[in-house]
């Protein structure tokens, strides 16, 4: 797969404004609410949030830096790397979505959690939107970023924006179960 380097980050820039307004959408929701959960060992919404908060708390400021050193001009086309385009398509939603274990201190299942965790993750999807916009000027094959569970991998930047949004598209679909059971 090769895409036009702008088609991409339109159509990440859009999947992250989606995100953004949803959970504008779920701050005027109760607390009560955004704490339920369809089972005693299911994830509440805020649970679902925190989690995505605890990743965005690694990624977006990897992201950052790795934009802020990075000195390469932006190529006309991404090509995800093989490992890159694994890690990115396994997070996306699909019709029956396949659970996948969570590493433990991204767990926070049964954690006492606020509203605060929603303006988190607004925030972080703000920040995400700037630093999509960073991107289109810089080279997205050749600049890239650690990974959560080992600095010693190394993703393109563009997968690791893939990785990142998707991520949070499979929590979002998740979130939608939750609030219509």
């Amino acid at each position: 797969m090769k895409i036009s380097t702008s088609e991409f980050l339109n159509e990440l820039r859009n999947r992250t404004a989606e995100h953004l307004q949803f959970a504008e959408m779920l701050s005027l929701k109760t607390e009560h609410d955004l704490n339920f959960r369809t089972s005693t060992e299911s994830w509440s919404t805020l649970e679902c949030l925190e989690h995505l908060n605890r990743y965005g708390d690694f990624y977006i400021p990897e992201i950052s830096r790795t934009i802020s050193s990075a000195g390469k001009p932006s190529q006309l086309y991404f090509k995800p790397g093989i490992l890159g385009n694994y890690f990115a398509k396994s997070m996306l939603p699909k019709e029956k979505l396949n659970t996948m274990k969570t590493l433990k201190a991204m767990n926070p299942i049964h954690s006492n959690l606020d509203k605060s965790v929603v303006d988190t993750f607004i925030k972080q999807q703000k920040k995400m939107l700037e630093l999509l916009e960073e991107a289109q000027f810089i080279d997205l094959e050749k600049t890239k970023t650690s990974i959560s569970i080992s600095k010693l991998i190394k993703l393109k930047l563009g997968d690791t924006f893939r990785f990142v949004i998707y991520h949070n598209a499979r929590h979002v679909e998740q979130i939608k179960r939750i609030l219509t059971d």
